[in-house]
């Protein structure tokens, strides 16, 4: 379920803004930090734009309490900020456990920043806790399901071929949307020319891993390359390098690929809402409920900690419950 809309905060932290010359002690603080996360931690300009969203809001809260200097936040003030993101104010909704807990973690990296720089003298964040959040698993497409889905390009057409792409890659590799449509066609040609060698995808933090391809992506790629992508290529005038293209010629962005999934899965009637990180989560599944070992998995799809990947257990272990259930004759 899609998270509620937010209001545009005013000014745009961490951007110039000729109409207000001086910040706040807490504006400059952000600035800073957005600052280190894209030039220190190599944070993608998605997660910068989500960081940047959350903590203006957290300036505007404290503005609102008259507090300009970090160094005097304490732990009672990011309480009432989390409360208040789940609270009905100024008529707008309030924000569901998950995303008041984006808030918070936005805060709490803000202030360990801050005590690291020697800027605060403590975290006053560290102790606040997040507000607690039923266990939600990961929805994955059964092995069928994912058939019917990357059976619904049509190969004789320019867009099926691009569809065609960019389904086989998400599904066969595991990879984030924003890392297949980043892909460059440099970048796939290792993988046409060698059946063994892995593509290589850059995730979070431009951690570079190495992912196998099987043959039907490899083939999927190529028949793209070969028939479909020239004819888009030419409705441009500045040529791109990007792989996925778009009927103008530039690169796919990932809310067009989030469109081609929900096409494919309206034309294959699955009955279920499908994004580019369901075939994240269904080639995971599908990889664990062969047998794979849960830390090539987690290699796979890039987690720098095995515990983000075995939340996946627990989808095939409830699939093992339920298919009990149903087929042993005392399982109830």
């Amino acid at each position: 379920m899609a998270a509620p809309a937010e209001p545009e905060p005013g000014p745009v932290l961490g951007e110039a803004d000729p109409a207000r010359p001086t910040r706040t002690r807490v504006e400059r603080l952000i600035r800073g930090f957005l600052d280190h996360l894209t030039v220190e931690r190599g944070a993608s300009p998605h997660t910068v734009a989500a960081y940047r969203r959350d903590l203006a809001r957290y300036a505007d809260f404290l503005a609102a309490r008259g507090i300009d200097d970090p160094a005097g936040v304490t732990d009672a003030d990011i309480s009432a900020f989390l409360a208040s993101l789940q609270a009905p104010l100024d008529g707008h909704q309030p924000l569901s456990a998950a995303s008041a807990t984006r808030g918070l973690v936005a805060v709490r990296s803000l202030h360990r920043f801050a005590a690291a720089e020697g800027i605060t003298p403590l975290n006053p964040a560290a102790a606040v806790k997040p507000p607690k959040t039923g266990r939600q698993l990961p929805k994955a497409l059964d092995i069928g399901q994912v058939q019917a889905l990357l059976d619904t390009p049509d190969p004789n057409t320019t867009t099926g071929l691009r569809d065609a792409a960019l389904l086989e890659l998400l599904y066969g590799t595991g990879g984030r949307v924003s890392e297949i449509v980043g892909l460059d066609v440099d970048d796939v040609t290792a993988i046409l020319a060698d059946p063994d060698a892995g593509l290589r995808l850059f995730g979070k933090g431009r951690k570079e891993r190495l992912v196998p391809v099987g043959s039907y992506a490899r083939r999927a790629v190529e028949a793209w390359l070969v028939r479909g992508r020239p004819d888009f290529a030419q409705a441009s005038t500045r040529p791109s390098p990007a792989l996925l293209l778009n009927s103008r010629g530039q690169r796919l962005s990932r809310q067009s690929a989030y469109g081609v999934l929900q096409r494919a899965a309206s034309a294959a009637q699955l009955g279920v809402d499908v994004s580019p990180h369901t075939l994240r989560h269904s080639f995971a599944t599908h990889l664990l409920d062969g047998g794979a070992d849960v830390r090539v998995v987690q290699e796979l799809l890039g987690h720098a900690s095995v515990t983000t990947t075995q939340i996946y257990t627990l989808v095939t272990v409830e699939h093992l419950r339920e298919v009990f259930l149903s087929a042993h004759p005392r399982a109830r």
